[in-house]
């Protein structure tokens, strides 16, 4: 199916405040915690062990008194033994970046190579309080508790070592960075309508509090920076962060600070190596974009072609999601593939163009459903890499003219590749606990996106794409969850729809609709269908006739209480009555003869995710 330019025409949208009142999360107004990070950071670039201060203003906007608090230290990971060790040499299908030659390769760290991060005092109001590690997170049971309404100030000192390039964060990667910082610092954990969400780290998913970031970052001064906020000290930095005409003015010493405020972001990234080249292009309209990678010239080419590219899907995802709020972006050489940070990404430098753009578009989308809308994505992870997915193939479609029918073929080839396996887990399976990262990956990333190119099949292409951005204005910065999606869809639409998040993302039931038979009856034919798969679905049926002329039949699921605008304007379309999920067979007749028939076929769109396409065409035997 064609998407047409009308389907793209974008909405700006202001941010709405954080006292809204939302359905569907809980019993009490909408609340959700706040924390502001004050950092001071030294690092030395010849041992990769760095240490600092935190002070952590913490509001409880919750209705709960909170008596103990929990930090995330992720680079506890990266030690042999550790719970992310174990899953690797546990599950059947590891990640082939992380298990090499049929072994670990944490598990083969040496104490020089691990990562660690350590908290070695912490007081509560100048108060000191206990605090234990366990794995990847830091228990802290608290001088005093915080009231509801509270506020508590947090000061830590910690130190911790940059572990050698696994996964995501580290030092060294295979491509010459020399520090690709994620995950780096002691990170509060959620608490909301749900409780405390502090997950141990086994190399899947995230979830934050939102707050105001001021970083200092002490490094050696050959060493170029970029990520997460705004530098607060250009003409001291220099590297192209100042302004045109400015002078540097550098103080004396071997190492320079580097002063970052990010406001409203729920993580802190941060790269440096001494060989980034430093290029920036402003949006129109919006950003200023940011590119650091190695001064390689191999890959040289391929990034200063990124950049208008960069600019492109900046400005396609501001007309088909909503307006990015910030006013800077950064695509940094790091990390071990692609992965999406406030303001920033990491990705690998060493690739096809077409590849570059892809991993490019795909990190930048996360900027709107991770970084800005910010479902749970450990419970949800479908929420976030689904539609990243969805939204990157339809850019990736316009801005590199690639002219598919379906943009989504790919996330309907693994859907049901997975399906065929037997090895699906429904999606509301918790992003570490699925039993292959084959089935997590299929599920968060090509299912996730189906439900949306799906929930287009079901309300219309235009609908989709209104409920995208009013889901976009209604829920940035308040972590939806998958109702609001659902009633987001509902209230555009005016259909219910309980029915289609039920089955899609908490059950595997599969859709698999046919074409029983088509039979004469007089001068008339009486087509027959059957659903055979127990995900129930409206059914568009196309009509081919022997003179060349062709028409639409249209189904509506009784359930969904309504139906949508003809997905085929310059075709007729005849609106039958509504199927009863609980009706095995349904019958219509056509008002033509048998041998007048070419063909009967279940959803041309294709956007259906049938099982089973075989029994979607009726053709009369020759």
């Amino acid at each position: 199916m064609k998407y047409h330019k009308g389907l793209f025409i974008g909405m700006i949208v202001a941010i709405l405040g954080l006292t809204t009142t939302l359905e569907a999360q809980s019993n009490h107004t909408y609340w959700q915690q706040h924390v502001d990070y004050t950092m001071e950071v030294a690092m030395d670039v010849k041992n990769y062990q760095y240490s600092g201060t935190q002070k952590l203003v913490y509001t409880n906007n919750s209705p709960d008194e909170i008596d103990r608090v929990f930090y995330h230290l992720f680079f506890n990971a990266f030690q042999p033994g550790s719970e992310m060790d174990m899953r690797l040499q546990s599950i059947k299908d590891p990640d082939g970046r992380m298990f090499v030659d049929g072994k670990s390769r944490i598990a083969g760290l040496t104490p020089d190579k691990i990562g660690y991060l350590r908290v070695t005092d912490l007081t509560q109001d100048g108060e000191k309080v206990s605090f234990t590690e366990e794995g990847t997170i830091l228990v802290v049971n608290l001088a005093k508790p915080i009231p509801a309404g509270g506020k508590t100030t947090f000061d830590m000192t910690f130190n911790g070592q940059v572990p050698e390039q696994v996964r995501r964060a580290g030092r060294n990667s295979s491509e010459g960075v020399a520090l690709s910082m994620s995950q780096w610092y002691p990170k509060m954990a959620e608490y909301d309508f749900e409780g405390w969400h502090a997950y141990p780290y086994i190399g899947r998913e995230f979830h934050g509090v939102w707050g105001d970031f001021d970083v200092k970052l002490t490094i050696d001064k050959k060493y170029v920076v970029g990520g997460s906020g705004y530098l607060q000290n250009p003409q001291e930095i220099g590297h192209g962060y100042e302004a045109p005409g400015t002078k540097v003015k550098r103080p004396r010493g071997k190492t320079l600070t580097w002063h970052f405020k990010a406001p409203m972001v729920h993580d802190f990234m941060w790269a440096a190596d001494p060989d980034y080249i430093h290029d920036t292009l402003q949006v129109e309209d919006g950003p200023l974009l940011h590119f650091l990678y190695k001064d390689d010239k191999e890959i040289l080419e391929n990034w200063k072609k990124l950049q208008p590219k960069t600019a492109e899907a900046m400005k396609f995802f501001n007309n088909n999601i909503g307006k990015y709020p910030y006013d800077q972006y950064s695509v940094i050489q790091g990390g071990d593939g692609g992965m999406e940070y406030a303001m920033s990404t990491l990705i690998t430098g060493g690739r096809s163009f077409g590849s570059l753009v892809g991993v490019m578009v795909h990190e930048l989308a996360h900027s709107w459903f991770q970084h800005i809308l910010a479902t749970n994505e450990s419970k949800h992870e479908w929420m976030d890499e689904g539609f990243t997915s969805f939204i990157s193939s339809l850019c990736m479609n316009q801005i590199m003219d690639q002219n598919k029918q379906n943009p989504f073929e790919n996330s309907y080839k693994g859907y049901y590749n997975l399906v065929a396996s037997g090895k699906e887990q429904p999606q509301t399976t918790h992003s570490d606990r699925y039993d292959l990262n084959f089935a997590y990956g299929v599920a968060a990333y090509s299912k996730g996106a189906i439900f949306l190119s799906q929930l287009g099949y079901v309300i219309g292409q235009d609908k989709l794409m209104e409920t995208l951005r009013k889901y976009y204005e209604d829920f940035k910065f308040k972590h939806p969850t998958p109702n609001d999606i659902k009633r987001t869809a509902e209230k555009v639409s005016g259909m219910h729809l309980d029915w289609y998040l039920t089955d899609w993302t908490q059950t595997t039931n599969t859709i698999d609709y046919g074409i029983k038979e088509v039979a004469a009856k007089g001068e008339k034919t009486v087509v027959t269908l059957e659903r055979i798969g127990a995900m129930p679905m409206p059914i568009d049926i196309l009509v081919l006739y022997n003179d060349g002329t062709q028409e639409t039949f249209y189904a509506p699921l009784r359930m969904m209480y309504g139906e949508k605008e003809n997905p085929y304007p310059t075709l007729k379309r005849t609106v039958l009555n509504d199927w009863p999920w609980a009706q095995p067979e349904y019958d219509f007749v056509l008002e033509t003869p048998l041998d007048n028939i070419k063909a009967v076929v279940i959803d041309p769109s294709q956007l259906m995710a049938d099982v089973n396409e075989e029994n979607n065409v009726y053709q009369p035997q020759e």
